[in-house]
């Protein structure tokens, strides 16, 4: 099957999250946070969460340090929210992570996973 990755880790993409209730569907910033290699096989993207709301963290959430850079439009929180979407699903991408961010992200989600 040949590659047909369009995002890679670190990209902020926008996609349609399904609320977790499954009761509506909601437009919102993600971060591609899985490997280019896991994209080689699959068509699927795991992605996390990004939110606006900086007021309230929880365990695996982390606030974007530069996040103008990133494409986003507000101080914004990457979320322990994980998901799995296909990448047909993603709107388009924003932006992408500088790498200082992403080593933040990668230990939390180290922290949330147990890794």
């Amino acid at each position: 099957m040949p590659p047909t990755t369009q995002y890679k880790r670190g990209d902020v993409v926008l996609v349609n999250f399904v609320f977790s209730e499954e009761t509506g569907v909601k437009r919102r910033p993600a971060l591609v946070v899985s490997s280019d290699a896991y994209h080689q096989g699959r068509q699927e993207a795991i992605i996390a969460a990004i939110t606006s709301n900086v007021g309230r963290l929880l365990i695996g959430d982390h606030i974007v340090s530069r996040w103008e850079e990133a494409g986003l439009l507000y101080p914004s929180v990457v979320t322990g929210i994980i998901r799995t979407t296909k990448q047909s699903m993603i709107s388009r991408r924003l932006g992408a992570l500088v790498e200082s961010d992403m080593r933040g992200i990668e230990a939390k989600l180290r922290q949330v996973l147990v890794l």
